[in-house]
């Protein structure tokens, strides 16, 4: 039989002479950052949709016993990049300093809006030794289950990524056959083409030619102001393929 006082352990304690074991929560004393947000104007500007965001977090920490270290938010941002969110860089940043143990949200879309930023996100905690605590899905890193499930989403998230590159490469090889110009087209002054052609037939060297053009102020094909060698073997390779 068990006696004392009660003594504390990751996801469990001993409370006189039984031993509880609390099943997928943190621990009592986790120090945590609460991060809200909300997409548009009007939304930011009513508050409602930041007051119960708040009010779920806070209720969520008080009866966990956690320690709330921040609240940090983004109003009237949206949660499609993390582009111009100032309130998640904070965060982010104060988690990988060590302020705290984790970073928890009202719902997963708070801090990401697909599965892969969310994924991109765990594997950063993962890395950095904190964890995210999302209310709505009962996602909590801290826990083997939580660690469990972070596993499987990486798993579709790498799924995803490999769908969005296989439907990437499709769609451009498509437009291929439909003999669009892919990327940036590079062409040169025919006056430019018909010196290094001359040049170059008469026996000059690449880096020669490309000397040449530098004193004369010619400008390269995207407007810069110096030419390489490798610059001028390139127009020259351009040419042939375009010959063919």
């Amino acid at each position: 039989m068990l006696t004392g006082a009660a003594k504390s352990y990751r996801n469990s304690w001993i409370e006189g002479d039984r031993f509880v074991y609390t099943l997928g929560m943190s621990p009592t004393g986790t120090r945590v950052i609460a991060y809200l947000r909300v997409s548009t104007s009007e939304q930011a500007e009513s508050g409602a949709g930041m007051d119960a965001q708040r009010a779920a977090i806070t209720a969520e920490v008080e009866r966990r016993g956690w320690i709330l270290m921040a609240t940090l938010e983004d109003a009237g941002v949206s949660g499609k990049s993390r582009k111009g969110r100032k309130g998640l860089a904070a965060a982010l940043a104060m988690l990988e300093a060590g302020a705290a143990d984790a970073l928890i949200v009202s719902k997963v879309d708070r801090v990401a809006r697909s599965l892969l930023d969310f994924c991109t996100l765990t594997e950063e905690a993962k890395q950095g030794g904190w964890s995210i605590i999302a209310l709505d899905a009962a996602f909590d890193q801290t826990t083997p289950q939580g660690r469990a499930m972070t596993q499987m989403l990486g798993v579709f998230a790498e799924l995803e990524r490999e769908m969005i590159s296989q439907r990437t490469k499709d769609g451009l090889a498509a437009k291929r056959v439909q003999g669009v110009q892919l990327g940036r087209r590079v062409e040169t002054p025919e006056r430019v083409d018909a010196r290094i052609q001359r040049q170059r037939a008469e026996g000059m060297s690449f880096g020669r030619i490309a000397n040449g053009l530098n004193e004369d102020a010619i400008p390269t094909v995207h407007g810069g102001v110096q030419w390489y060698a490798a610059t001028v073997r390139a127009v020259l390779q351009r040419q042939m393929a375009a010959a063919q």
